[in-house]
């Protein structure tokens, strides 16, 4: 862990434990470290571990150890999302207590019937609390007292200008589940919250849900963290590098290659010769030459060497 002079910039990465990383992760994560490093500010890292079924056993720790081995050192304790449920209950009764919340038992073949966006069908009907339900937040038509429209605009820093109707394209948000989980759109805003979290560089799959985390953010009174979604790694057929779509995990040994062909991906133009540099003199030049400007693009076919 490297020690910092305060700093405004505060960026994270934030993977989820089921699975190893992958190349696709890789870019997401060198992007944030670099763009965190060129403005001289901290850059911390967060295990998403909401879901335990669908988390491997010793993800976490490999993942850790992998950013370890590509030099990709935090500064400061990585966050599990496990051990904050008592944080995310806090800020769920507070949204209760401002009539933001309701409860919703509509199932997943409702959903499908709605057309994928929920309609708000549980607003006014009687639930059943007795009976397994979730908790929906308001995401439009808000109770007196909150002057936000349900057309949310924001600037992504690589992507540009972007809108969201929230009641068309996005509908209320599930914050705790049937299940009796937190939902991943409340842990990470209050985590954000929590963290003092400025700077989110992620992978550009995020970039549809950004609007109703902004919504959250200011129904919360809390500042907006800036975004930026950077391109997404796909393979040939379309699909993402994912762990569901079983991308090859990274090798430890092919860290410097790896770390030199992510940049190339995200438009960095790292010289021929850092091929036979290690790690943390590839990332040495990396965070000199870092600019958002280079990055284009939503997606981009690429087949890493790992």
């Amino acid at each position: 862990m490297r020690q910092l002079n305060p700093s405004p910039y505060i960026g994270r990465f934030a993977p989820s434990p089921t699975g190893p990383l992958h190349f696709g992760s890789l870019v997401s994560a060198l992007a944030s470290y670099l763009d965190a490093h060129h403005h001289n500010g901290k850059w911390l890292v967060r295990m998403e571990d909401l879901d335990p079924p669908r988390e491997q056993a010793g993800a976490a720790d490999a993942i850790l150890r992998c950013l370890e081995a590509y030099g990709l050192e935090w500064d400061d304790s990585v966050v599990y999302q496990s051990q904050r449920w008592d944080l995310y209950e806090k800020y769920l009764s507070r949204l209760r207590k401002q009539d933001l919340l309701y409860p919703c038992d509509c199932t997943r073949q409702d959903l499908q019937t709605m057309g994928g966006i929920y309609n708000g069908r549980c607003r006014h009907r009687q639930i059943n609390t007795t009976q397994a339900h979730a908790q929906r937040l308001k995401l439009y038509d808000l109770p007196t007292g909150f002057n936000l429209g349900e057309e949310l605009r924001f600037t992504d820093l690589i992507q540009g200008e972007q809108i969201q109707n929230l009641r068309t394209q996005a509908g209320d948000q599930i914050l705790k589940r049937k299940d009796g989980l937190y939902a991943y759109q409340l842990a990470v805003v209050v985590d954000d919250i929590e963290q003092g979290i400025t700077h989110i560089i992620r992978g550009s799959d995020l970039l549809e849900v950004t609007a109703r985390q902004i919504f959250l953010f200011q129904l919360l009174g809390a500042p907006v963290p800036t975004f930026g979604h950077v391109t997404l790694a796909s393979q040939p057929n379309g699909q993402k590098l994912s762990k569901q779509n079983l991308a090859p995990a990274l090798r430890f040994e092919d860290a410097a290659t790896n770390l030199w062909h992510a940049l190339i991906f995200l438009g960095q133009k790292p010289p021929q010769e850092l091929l036979e540099y290690s790690p943390s003199e590839i990332l040495m030049w990396a965070k000199d030459h870092w600019t958002l400007k280079n990055i284009k693009g939503l997606s981009a076919v690429y087949t890493p060497l790992i």
